[in-house]
C-alpha cells in the first residue's frame, strides 16, 4: 500500500473536496478538515509503529519515474527514516490540533481549512520527498496557504507580516536552489539517497559556497539569528492555529534540510563549520533569551523564544556527533509539541480577554484553570523542567556538545537561566499574579474541541519527558549513519 502518497496527498484531496462544497454547506468545512486530519495522524502513527528500527536506510519507499530531463531522470521518490519519521508524526498530531482549535472560524471559513489542508500536504511533503526537485516543490508549496492564512485571517499589520515572511523565504529559497542544482550537476542526479553518498568532483562552484548557499535557505526557515527577523511579525499577527504549525512544524523544516542535506551530503565542509554551527547557535540561544525578556506581547515573546530554542537544534548539529544530532532532532520534537501547546492556550486566552498585553492579564488560573494549566505545562517545559520534554531534547545537546564546544555549552546554559527567567515572569504576571477583576466573568469551558487538544498536548509533552526512548530508538540509528559518513 502507498502509505506515504495517501499521508501526503489525503489533505489535499480534503482541500479540494472542502471547495467544492457548496456555499450552503460550508459549515461542513470543519468536518472535512477534521476527517482528513485524524486519517493521516493514524496512518502516521500505524507507520511509526510499524517502522523497522534497526534496519539501514530508507523504509515505506515509493519510487517512480516523474520526469526525463536531458541527462537528469526526476523522481516521484518518498521514503522516510528515523529522523523524518517521528518529524512526520509531529506534523500529523499538530495538523489536528491546529484544525480544532480553529473550529471557531466564521470568515470564509471553506477557503481557511482548504489553505490548512494545502499547507498540510506541503510540510509532510517536504520531509518525505528523496528527490531534490520533489523537494524542492514542496518547499515553496507551503508558500501559498500560509500568506493567505495570515494576510486573509490574521490580525493587526496582517498584509505586512504575510508579505515579509514570503519574501524572506523566497530569498533563502533562491540561494537553495543554486546549491540544488550544483549538487545535481556534479553528481548527474537529484536523487537524494545517492546525493547523501556521492563524490562530488569538480562542482560549478566550491562545496564551501553551497554550504553556504543551503545553510542561508535552511536557516531563514529554522530561523537562526540574524535571519529571525520576519518570525515575531508572522506570529503576532497569525491566527491561532496557524501559529501552532508556524512554529510547531515549519520551523522544523530548516533543521532538518540541515541534517538531512547539508551536513550528510557535504561532510567534510560540515566539519570546517562545525565551530560556526556551534557559535551562531550560542548566539541565537542568547540573543533570543535576552530580546525575549523585554517583550510585553505574549505571541512575540513565545516568537523570540523559538528563536532562542531553536538555537539548540543548531548547537546540537554542530557537534557533529551521534549524542548531539539525537539532541538537536528531539529538540525539533520537543520543541514544536511545548510551542504548539503555548500558542494553543495563547489564542484561547486571548479569543476570551482579547488581549494579549501581560499587563493587562493577572490571576486567570482562577477563570480558566483548564487553560491556565495548559500554559504552566508549556511554561514549565520551555525551561526545561525534568520530566518534560524540554529537559531531555537540551540536557541531551548538551552531553553531546560538551566535548568538542564546553564554550558554547556554558553560555547557551547561562540561556537556560533567562528562559526560566521569562518563562516564570510570564506564568507569575498572567496566570498567578493578582486578580484582575476585568475578567471575572471569563471561563474556559466552552467547548470540547479546546479542551481535547490542551490534554492532548500536554500529554505528549509529558511523555517524551518521562519516556524519551519512544523517540531516540528510532533517531539514533539514522543519526548514527550521518555520524559514519562525516567521520569516514
Amino acid at each position: 500500500m502507498p502509505e506515504l502518497t495517501v499521508l501526503v496527498f489525503l489533505p489535499a484531496v480534503a482541500a479540494a473536496v472542502i471547495m467544492l462544497l457548496p456555499r450552503s454547506y460550508e459549515q461542513y468545512a470543519k468536518w472535512v478538515a477534521l476527517a482528513a486530519s485524524i486519517a493521516i495522524l493514524a496512518i502516521s502513527i500505524v507507520m511509526f509503529f510499524s517502522f523497522e528500527l534497526h534496519a539501514d536506510g530508507y523504509q515505506f519507499v515509493e519510487r517512480h519515474q516523474w520526469v526525463d530531463v536531458g541527462q537528469f531522470q526526476l523522481q516521484y521518490f518518498l521514503g522516510v527514516d528515523g529522523i523524518s519519521m517521528p518529524l512526520v508524526v509531529l506534523t500529523t498530531c499538530l495538523t489536528l490540533a491546529s484544525v480544532l482549535v480553529s473550529f471557531g472560524i466564521s470568515n470564509r471559513p471553506r477557503a481557511f481549512f482548504a489553505c490548512m489542508m494545502i499547507l498540510a500536504s506541503s510540510v509532510l511533503g517536504v520531509f518525505v520527498a528523496l528527490d531534490f526537485i520533489l523537494f524542492f516543490l514542496f518547499w515553496e508549496l507551503e508558500l501559498f496557504p500560509m500568506f493567505l492564512l495570515i494576510a486573509v485571517w490574521g490580525s493587526g499589520r496582517k498584509e505586512y507580516s504575510a508579505t515579509k515572511f514570503v519574501l524572506f523565504t523566497i530569498t533563502g529559497s533562491a540561494f537553495m536552489l543554486v546549491g540544488i542544482l550544483v549538487l545535481a550537476f556534479s553528481a548527474n542526479t537529484f536523487d537524494i539517497e545517492v546525493l547523501g553518498k556521492a563524490q562530488f568532483n569538480d562542482p560549478l562552484i566550491p562545496l564551501g559556497w553551497v554550504f553556504l548557499f543551503l545553510v542561508i535557505g535552511f536557516g531563514v526557515k529554522l530561523p537562526i539569528f540574524p535571519l529571525h527577523t520576519w518570525l515575531p511579525d508572522a506570529h503576532s499577527d497569525a491566527p491561532t492555529g496557524v501559529s501552532v504549525m508556524l512554529a510547531g512544524v515549519l520551523l522544523k523544516m530548516g533543521g532538518y534540510g540541515i541534517i538531512r542535506m547539508c551536513v550528510t551530503m557535504m561532510p567534510d565542509v560540515a566539519r570546517d563549520w562545525d565551530v560556526w554551527f556551534a557559535l551562531i547557535g550560542a548566539v541565537s540561544i542568547l540573543y533570543g533569551a535576552f530580546v525575549t525578556l523585554r517583550q510585553t506581547d505574549m505571541k512575540r515573546l513565545v516568537a523570540y523564544s523559538s528563536v532562542s530554542h531553536m538555537g539548540f537544534v543548531l548547537l546540537g548539529i554542530g557537534a557533529l556527533g551521534t549524542t548531539g544530532l539525537v539532541g538537536a532532532t528531539y529538540q525539533m520534537l520537543a520543541h514544536g509539541l511545548i510551542t504548539g501547546l503555548m500558542f494553543v492556550v495563547i489564542g484561547l486566552m486571548y479569543e476570551r480577554t482579547h488581549t494579549r498585553e501581560i499587563a493587562r492579564l493577572g490571576g486567570l488560573a482562577r477563570q480558566m484553570p483548564l487553560i491556565a494549566t495548559g500554559m504552566v505545562f508549556a511554561g514549565f517545559g520551555s525551561l526545561g523542567l525534568p520530566a518534560l520534554a524540554g529537559f531531555i531534547a537540551e540536557v541531551t545537546v548538551f552531553l553531546g556538545t560538551f566535548e568538542r564546544f564546553e564554550w558554547a555549552v556554558l553560555a547557551s546554559i547561562f540561556g537556560v537561566v533567562l528562559s526560566a527567567g521569562y518563562a516564570l515572569w510570564m506564568l507569575q504576571r498572567v496566570v498567578f499574579g493578582p486578580v484582575k477583576h476585568d475578567w471575572d466573568g471569563v471561563t474556559d469551558q466552552h467547548h470540547w474541541w479546546e479542551h481535547a487538544v490542551v490534554a492532548g498536548l500536554v500529554a505528549l509533552v509529558i511523555l517524551l519527558g518521562v519516556y524519551p526512548k519512544l523517540m531516540t530508538d528510532m533517531i539514533e540509528p539514522a543519526v548514527t549513519t550521518v555520524v559514519g559518513r562525516v567521520e569516514s
